[in-house]
């Protein structure tokens, strides 16, 4: 026994790296304050070019799987596609993988802030999705 707490993985999936790393960064950041959830980026495509990769993201959430679920955030239609397809393979993603329909950057800082908290997947995704309420103005 290793004595790791098991906590939620949270993986950011962007067309971009600098997009998915910058996020990663931000959430981190603001989650700090004591131990943070794994998080990972899996931006753009595995030659550095603008898309998605199926095998950034599976990497991805194999770095950060802990035991406890995964929560993959996603920015634009493809890379729905692509997690969906990887979900919908059963082999590709750890057990507990779980796509979260919430905004990119809101949603991943209350994501990451939650998984550091202790929440399990469950209450990862409801906290990243209830970011689509967030109003500024």
């Amino acid at each position: 026994m290793s004595g790791e707490r098991q906590s939620v993985g949270v993986v950011l999936v962007s067309h971009s790296a600098q997009v998915a790393e910058s996020v990663a960064r931000m959430a981190t950041a603001l989650a700090g304050g004591g131990a943070t959830a794994p998080v990972a980026a899996a931006g753009g495509t595995a030659d550095g070019e603008v898309g998605t990769s199926a095998e950034l993201i599976a990497r991805a959430a194999h770095a950060v799987d802990r035991g406890a679920g995964v929560a993959l955030l996603v920015d634009l239609g493809s890379a729905v596609l692509t997690v969906k397809a990887l979900l919908a393979e059963g082999e590709e993603l750890p057990e507990g993988a779980r796509l979260v329909d919430a905004p990119f950057l809101e949603g991943t800082v209350a994501a990451v802030v939650a998984a550091s908290a202790g929440a399990d997947l469950e209450a990862v995704a409801a906290a990243a999705e209830e970011a689509y309420g967030y109003r500024k103005v």
